[in-house]
């Protein structure tokens, strides 16, 4: 009997900077975008978040990628991550 290995890379684990919000993946698959941190934290909440998250280097050229400053990528995803850990874990960053 064969068994089924259940898929750990389900939850985003990997974001880029693209046209001036942020693409979340799990493992190779991209689940989303967003260019608000309310559209990112939604993402987040549906899709679930890793306990381990990695960045592309386009996250800290932004502005190569859309964004005004190469600060707004990573601000961007900090407020997100703000939101998400309200609305999911009832903690305030």
């Amino acid at each position: 009997m064969m068994e089924m290995k259940e898929n750990v890379m389900t939850k985003i684990d990997f974001i880029t900077a693209a046209g001036g919000g942020i693409r979340m993946y799990a493992g190779d698959n991209l689940k989303g975008w967003g260019g608000t941190a309310k559209g990112i934290a939604y993402t987040l909440r549906t899709v679930g978040l890793a306990d381990c998250v990695m960045g592309s280097s386009s996250m800290d050229f932004a502005s190569e990628e859309g964004f005004e400053n190469d600060d707004d990528a990573r601000e961007l995803w900090d407020e997100a991550i703000g939101i998400y850990n309200w609305e999911v874990n009832g903690v305030a960053s």
